[in-house]
């Protein structure tokens, strides 16, 4: 017992003694130079701007969103036809540490459609106008 248990130190001793150091990881060491560098490249103020829209009749969906930018301000909008007919708009800006500041519009009127039985849906209906409840009758008695 003791002879496997000196071995398996020896083993374990080996392996650490063997170790390669270049398979340890160690976070990369930036030099002073690489720092400078970083700080001199001046990509100048942002600009850019883009749109998109969807629009399909078959599924009803209509969206977009558009925006741009220049330097410290931007400014966009969105909008989404809602199921109940009215078009939303939101249309923001940020200005700089401004923040984000949105309006919220809202075009047309809410429209909610009655939902529509048949002719089935409705003598199911009265069928269950003539039912009352009643509990389940007990199947379980005492033992005999």
């Amino acid at each position: 017992m003791a002879l496997k248990f000196a071995f398996l130190l020896a083993l374990a001793a080996l392996c650490v003694a063997t170790a390669d150091a270049s398979y340890r990881y160690e976070a990369p060491q930036a030099s002073e130079e690489s720092h400078e560098e970083e700080e001199e490249k001046d990509y100048g103020p942002a600009k850019y701007d883009f749109a998109w829209a969807v629009e399909d009749e078959e599924s009803g969906n209509d969206f977009g969103h558009q925006e741009e930018r220049d330097g410290d301000r931007t400014d966009g909008s969105y909008y989404v036809q809602l199921p109940d007919g009215r078009l939303q708009k939101v249309t923001y800006y940020v200005d700089g540490d401004s923040g984000y500041v949105a309006e919220v519009t809202y075009e047309g009127e809410a429209h909610y459609p009655e939902p529509e039985s048949t002719e089935e849906e409705e003598e199911e209906e009265e069928e269950r106008r003539g039912y009352s409840y009643a509990p389940p009758r007990s199947f379980y008695g005492a033992p005999h």
